[in-house]
């Protein structure tokens, strides 16, 4: 027996693996909602009677918060872990899902077959392309090519409070040789990929206060120092006019691109003008040097993401305001040093600030960035057997946003993580009418059963 039998078993068990997923997303697992408790537990329940039917042994770990599913299952090769969440987002407004979120069904729309319910694409759906490829394996050869681990987390969607504490408390148990983590998607929704780089976050909160209270901007305007536009002259100072952010040593750690790796993602071909007309834009407005995808993936930035100052309602009101507020937050990339950044950001703004004001710093999170190294055979490995499954070969590629689960497994446990998924850019994860494609599921387990083949073999 071989790859090529289990693949087959895939093929032929694909309606009734589509039916797991369904019953998985039946259950209404919101993390965020205290009133879903009752219902987070009963997907962990149900993750650990499936893994357990598949004989791995698995238990329902309590925390403060929701549970962890841990199991194990021993075996040859190498120890690979998987991880994955349960929870899904809250699903308002309601009034904008076709139906309801938590009764999902297999619909065919103009573009292809899809499973629309809540979760479907974040998290369970690509959850479950993972645990079917080891079902069809176990079928046809009894058991599974590895020593394997689950770690399936039900506060994912709700900043995992539970899961840092959780993880250092059970070190041991969950070092391995390699972390699969299944959170990502398709590059262009179309390009298998292997996620090598995420960006870091740091959040900083300002607020600058002049006068002691309002004024009167007909007999103060002029003579008394107006927060607005402190923090205006502040804002305008983050960056040059080649889109560089200037805030001191900001790029200490900010490594140039490998020429393989800037080959390789010229290669993808990326439309950036199509990118940006999807949202009524039509000009990159970032680093002047750089290309589209080295701005999304692999350079830092620094963004205001809200100004609150002085008045705002309805009409006109001749005010000074006696504070102003803005929101900042950077990603982060290579070494970069939140701590050290958040430092030097505050020194800028404070030595900018004119008498008669001060300023107050909020700090909303602090994490670095992850840069997983591709000189690690299995990843090689792992990217052939992407290639092997779909149209276009596998990619690596970076990533926008943050997925601290990734960094916490290389910082905490000093295991490398993988990222590897099969969303697709309009699966519409966090809004209404959520969607997974049946492409990307099928697929998806056939993948994971040729990344394990390769990784054992590797």
């Amino acid at each position: 027996m071989s790859l090529t039998d289990v693949l087959s078993r895939i093929d032929q068990d694909l309606p009734a693996a589509t039916d797991r997923l369904l019953e998985l997303l039946r259950i209404p697992s919101i993390s965020t909602d205290r009133a879903f408790k009752a219902d987070c537990d009963a997907a962990a329940d149900w993750l650990v009677a499936d893994l357990n039917g598949l004989g791995v042994t698995t238990e329902k770990r309590p925390t403060p918060g929701h549970p962890m599913v841990v199991g194990h299952l021993d075996g040859p090769g190498p120890h690979l872990l998987f991880y994955g969440h349960y929870d899904v987002q809250p699903v308002d407004p309601l009034d904008l899902w076709d139906r309801d979120p938590f009764d999902p069904e297999v619909q065919d729309t103009p573009t292809g077959r899809v499973i629309r319910g809540r979760g479907s694409a974040d998290d369970k759906g690509q959850l479950m392309t993972f645990i079917e490829a080891c079902r069809a394996w176990k079928a046809v050869h009894g058991s599974l090519p590895c020593k394997l681990t689950f770690f399936l987390e039900g506060e994912e969607e709700s900043g995992s409070p539970s899961l840092v504490p959780f993880m250092r408390e059970h070190a041991d148990e969950l070092k391995t040789d390699l972390a699969l983590i299944c959170d990502t998607g398709l590059f262009a929704s179309r390009v298998p990929a292997i996620t090598t780089m995420l960006r870091g976050l740091l959040g900083e909160e300002i607020t600058i206060t002049g006068p002691s209270k309002d004024l009167h901007s007909g007999m103060y305007g002029g003579i008394a120092i107006n927060p607005v536009r402190v923090l205006a002259r502040i804002i305008a100072s983050l960056h040059d006019d080649a889109g560089r952010v200037t805030v001191p040593g900001f790029y200490d750690g900010v490594s140039e691109l490998p020429d393989d790796l800037r080959a390789q993602w010229q290669g993808l071909a990326f439309d950036h003008a199509r990118f940006l007309n999807d949202v009524g834009l039509s000009h990159p407005a970032g680093e002047v040097d750089r290309t589209p995808l080295e701005m999304i993936w692999s350079r830092p930035t620094c963004e205001v993401n809200g100004i609150i100052g002085g008045y705002t309602g309805d009409g006109f009101k001749t005010v000074l305001p006696s504070k102003a507020s803005a929101k900042i937050s950077f990603r982060l990339v290579g070494s970069q040093d939140p701590l050290a950044i958040r430092e030097a950001f505050r020194k800028m703004v404070t030595d900018m600030l004119p008498p008669d004001c001060s300023v107050a710093f909020s700090g909303h999170g602090a994490s670095e960035a992850g840069v997983f190294e591709t000189t690690n055979p299995a990843f090689e490995a792992a990217r052939a057997a992407l290639s092997d499954e779909w149209p276009d070969p596998a990619a690596y590629i970076g990533c926008g946003g943050s997925i601290p689960i990734a960094g916490h497994f290389q910082n905490l446990l000093g295991t490398t993580p993988m990222l590897i998924g099969f969303g697709k850019d309009d699966d519409q994860i966090h809004s209404p009418n959520e969607k997974y494609d049946m492409e990307s599921f099928h697929k998806g387990i056939r993948s994971w059963a040729r990344i394990l083949d390769a990784l054992t073999r590797a």
